[in-house]
């Protein structure tokens, strides 16, 4: 886990008028347009979260916090060339690295010490790429000062550190923060030039750009961001995933929604307790940034903690970014096999257990792959049809797939077995 706040390395004249330079940092992060809407939790704390927290994590940079962690088992092949220093100072609650695959460019949020990263290094191969983006200089600092030497035990360098928030991941903030050095915020029209220095380097000069990533992990960090700014956040996540990318994050989700009492307790924010996702709130979260697939797929049995009778524990969610091209129908069809008599898609498309189902071939390809392979039967089409011979396809018309329409030109054929097709020396069963 990493802190939310920045930490300012601009000299003390680059200030505005009732507001400190980190104050112009946040405000600026959350400038872009986003739904105004909150997620998650409908009250806002009336505490500084991110100056609580910025405290609290600068603190577990430098000593070891063991009431900000989860029990967590790692696999050990990964920890052996780590430096302890980094193991000690590491805060989660999961391990969203067992879910990354050779190759893959990895995106860590609020990477903290680099623990993580530096698994996922591991894991990924010397063709790979792993991006830690935290906030925090005294984690920053820690990552980074073992990356020399992570890389030259493992054999290869692949591993990048930013300063950014995540919910602003077009933003670098040692960039901003050497504007800002240069052009100090003195009145209002200093503010706005920053201000807008600030969007054109989100357009034109993204810290993490569009469509560039295969997989984002995060472990035990968007529970910390403000309530306010996790619509952006997850908008942010959705955006820099590459189309058929996925998400695996680790967080603490309550049982029940957190009272503001709670959330008004600084110790318990920065514990990561009282910034929990309600548990359906948090998958709801995937769902609204346009996720599709989400799956639970590690949740903690007993509860991490209990206050007031509220259930605060770990869970893991996979959740997938489907290619967002256009519904063509190129004559194919799914058969879902079982357990379930029905189950619906993220689009609303129910299908039926053993019944032919029309899809088009966006859904047809996302079903081809993982989390829905397993549990269906695909059955393309005997002659292929190109998409400049496609037809649109209406993804909320749940019709059957007629047999015909697959099996193209060859539905008129007669095909019979062979004489001792079944006898022991035949070879068609």
């Amino acid at each position: 886990m990493a802190s939310l706040r920045a930490q300012s390395r601009v000299p003390p004249g680059a200030r505005i008028a009732g507001y400190g330079t980190t104050s112009f940092l946040r405000l600026t992060a959350i400038h872009h347009p986003v739904a105004k809407c909150c997620i998650m939790n409908p009250s806002r704390p009336n505490i500084d979260i991110e100056k609580t927290v910025h405290k609290r994590y600068s603190t577990a940079a430098l000593e070891t916090q063991t009431a900000l962690c989860c029990p967590v088992e790692y696999d050990d092949q990964y920890l052996e060339i780590l430096p302890k220093e980094l193991i000690d100072r590491d805060y989660g609650c999961g391990d969203p690295s067992k879910y990354v695959r050779p190759g893959e460019t990895v995106l860590d949020l609020g990477s903290g010490g680099g623990k993580i990263c530096y698994i996922a290094s591991q894991i990924v191969g010397p063709e790979g790429r792993v991006v830690g983006v935290d906030q925090n200089d005294e984690m920053l600092s820690l990552a980074r000062r073992f990356q020399n030497e992570v890389g030259e035990r493992i054999g290869w360098h692949n591993t990048e550190f930013y300063k950014g928030h995540i919910q602003d991941l077009a933003l670098d903030l040692e960039r901003f923060e050497a504007y800002l050095a240069d052009n100090p915020v003195l009145n209002s029209s200093d503010w706005a030039r920053a201000e807008s220095w600030a969007h054109e380097q989100r357009q034109a000069n993204a810290m993490i750009g569009n469509h560039s990533i295969d997989v984002v992990v995060s472990n035990c960090v968007l529970n910390l961001v403000r309530p306010e700014s996790r619509r952006q956040l997850f908008t942010e996540l959705f955006r820099v995933l590459k189309c058929g990318g996925r998400a695996v994050i680790s967080d603490i989700v309550s049982d029940e929604p957190v009272p503001d009492h709670l959330q008004n307790d600084p110790n318990l924010w920065s514990g990561c307790i009282s910034g929990a996702f309600i548990e359906h709130d948090f998958l709801r979260a995937f769902e609204d940034a346009g996720f599709c697939g989400l799956e639970i797929v590690g949740r903690q049995a007993e509860a991490w903690a209990k206050i007031e009778g509220i259930e605060f524990r770990s869970m893991t969610v996979q959740a997938f970014k489907i290619d967002e091209g256009p519904c063509l129908d190129l004559h194919q069809a799914v058969i879902y096999n079982g357990p379930w008599k029905s189950v619906s898609n993220d689009d609303g498309c129910t299908l039926r257990r053993g019944e032919r189902t029309s899809v088009c071939g966006k859904t047809f390809d996302a079903y081809s792959q993982n989390p829905y392979r397993e549990q269906l039967t695909l059955v393309p089409p005997i002659h292929s049809v190109s998409e400049e011979e496609a037809e649109v396809f209406d993804c909320q018309d749940h019709q059957l797939r007629d047999p015909r329409v697959t099996k193209g030109n060859a539905s008129s054929l007669n095909i019979l077995p062979e004489d001792g097709c079944c006898s022991t020396d035949g070879d068609c069963c």
